[in-house]
């Protein structure tokens, strides 16, 4: 197997990282070739708290990881209760999308996870006011747990098409 990857950071501290990496397998006179990544990053939104991006541009989509309710220049999880977490996490969803070169109404797909349903009615309510008119396909899905024992997370794809 033959890997090359590239990495360049652009737009100076805490801007976009472009990252490529091809990869051939010669398996049976089979050749499997990767497309090209490109990882999203910026220090508007906290930084991954764990090996992952906080997004990755593939073709005309950015995958956003889950963004939980950290404050970007504390680290720390925003004070008071569901509805100030469920603010928090969707303001620092926007500023990846936004890093992506996407925006909110871009947004194709979101999945909110809960750590308990009975707060959807809350969240949902600041999900409505952060989105507006738009409205992106969505799942919300009660969990066991959280990262950092928050009580909310949110993820999307969004699309990067004119």
């Amino acid at each position: 197997m033959s890997l090359a990857c590239i990495i360049a950071y652009l737009h100076g501290a805490g801007g976009p990282a472009l990252f490529g990496c091809v990869s051939t397998t010669t398996m049976a006179n089979k050749v499997t070739m990767h497309e090209s990544l490109e990882i999203v990053g910026t220090s508007q939104a906290p930084a991954a708290i764990g090996p992952y991006s906080q997004a990755i541009k593939v073709g005309s989509l950015v995958f956003c990881s889950g963004c939980i309710p950290l404050n970007p220049e504390t680290m720390e999880i925003v004070p008071g209760g569901v509805e100030e977490q469920a603010q928090q996490a969707l303001k620092n969803l926007k500023a990846v999308v936004e890093a992506s070169g996407s925006e909110l109404g871009k947004v194709a797909k979101v999945t909110v996870f809960l750590k308990n349903m009975n707060d959807f009615a809350a969240v949902n309510g600041i999900y409505a006011n952060f989105f507006g008119d738009h409205k992106p396909a969505r799942s919300a899905v009660e969990v066991a747990r959280l990262p950092k024992d928050v009580l909310v997370e949110v993820e999307a794809i969004a699309s990067l098409a004119a």
